[in-house]
């Protein structure tokens, strides 16, 4: 079993630390994970790529060459890597602008406005997001997702990152 993740949005979104925590949830629920991660010149507001591969075997290339799992929180983010999409499944944002030529299964889900309206703070999209990610997919357990965030986040921001995930789980459970 190898299942590939991208996480695509724009810099500054945390994507590329909702990667690191996937690839080590997954690591600590016994399986092989990989993440590597690109991003444009720009820090903030330009496109940012964070993949993720897990498997129970070893993983002898580390890019995601056939996504089974799209994460696009941008317009952009969907129109690059959305129509890469074979197969698998795509997660939007809600104000993602859906194309009807995208095939692939669609789940657009308000993750930035729950994290700004439900948690309060924007700043938590990325693991709302994961949880979303990580609901849809199955592919690691709460409990090691959970030790991940908090191993990851900085300090003092535990529960409001437990509550961000688990709104982007509760989300998923309702997509």
């Amino acid at each position: 079993m190898r299942v590939e993740f991208r996480l695509s949005g724009s810099g500054g979104q945390g994507l590329l630390l909702a990667g690191i925590v996937l690839a080590e949830a997954a690591i600590e629920d016994g399986k092989n994970a990989i993440q590597t991660q690109s991003y444009g010149p720009e820090a903030r507001g330009g496109s940012s790529k964070a993949e993720v591969i897990i498997s129970d075997e070893d993983i002898d290339y580390p890019k995601a060459t056939d996504p089974d799992y799209l994460l696009a929180l941008t317009d952009d983010a969907y129109r690059t890597y959305g129509p890469l999409m074979k197969k698998g499944v795509i997660i939007t944002d809600t104000s993602v602008k859906l194309d009807p030529n995208i095939n692939a299964k669609t789940i657009a889900l308000p993750i930035l406005q729950t994290a700004e309206e439900v948690i309060g703070k924007k700043v938590v999209a990325n693991i709302v997001a994961l949880g979303a990610l990580a609901g849809v997919s199955g592919i690691v357990s709460e409990k090691a997702l959970k030790q991940s965030v908090l191993s990851r986040v900085p300090k003092g921001t535990g529960e409001l990152n437990m509550n961000a995930l688990k709104a982007g789980l509760e989300l998923a459970k309702n997509s």
